[in-house]
């Protein structure tokens, strides 16, 4: 071979969006400040190979880093609709200008075209339908509403 191979692409594989309790503060740590956000029962997932819900009783435990870049590191499961339980744990990179994120921190409705906020989900599924997101790469684009949250999931081909 003699220069590199051709660029890996993307496919398509889900939309989810959830509803977000308030964040609970754990402070000021040594790397950062800390803070939980609980996810709630009830999000929906939907795609052309997986659709189903988000279940609750699951959290994004996120550290923000002194250079004002937010680090999430969320698990959770999908409830697929037929009834198979996939777990994903979420790990990424939230930033952008100050003024922007302090927009976001407030609540207030900020373009997701305005900060960069990618994720990388590792899933486990159960052998069976969805065994295919156990032996792929995934990356994933977010956008952070008030009390809510929107992913979108490619799989790297």
């Amino acid at each position: 071979m003699t220069g590199p191979p051709e660029a890996p692409g993307l496919e398509f594989v889900y939309e989810a969006g959830g509803e977000l309790e308030a964040p609970r503060e754990i402070g000021d740590v040594v790397d950062g400040t800390r803070r939980i956000i609980p996810i709630k029962p009830g999000g929906y997932v939907k795609g052309p190979r997986i659709s189903g819900k988000l279940m609750g009783n699951s959290a994004d435990w996120q550290l923000t880093r002194p250079d004002g870049v937010t680090v999430a590191d969320a698990i959770y499961a999908i409830e697929a609709d037929d009834g198979a339980l996939i777990q994903i744990r979420n790990k990424g990179l939230r930033h952008g200008p100050p003024e922007v994120m302090d927009r976001l921190r407030r609540g207030e409705s900020v373009d997701p075209s305005e900060y960069y906020f990618r994720t990388v989900p590792e899933f486990i599924a159960p052998v069976g339908p969805y065994d295919w997101m156990n032996r792929s790469i995934f990356i994933c684009s977010g956008a952070r509403f008030a009390s809510s949250i929107k992913l979108w999931v490619w799989r790297v081909t």
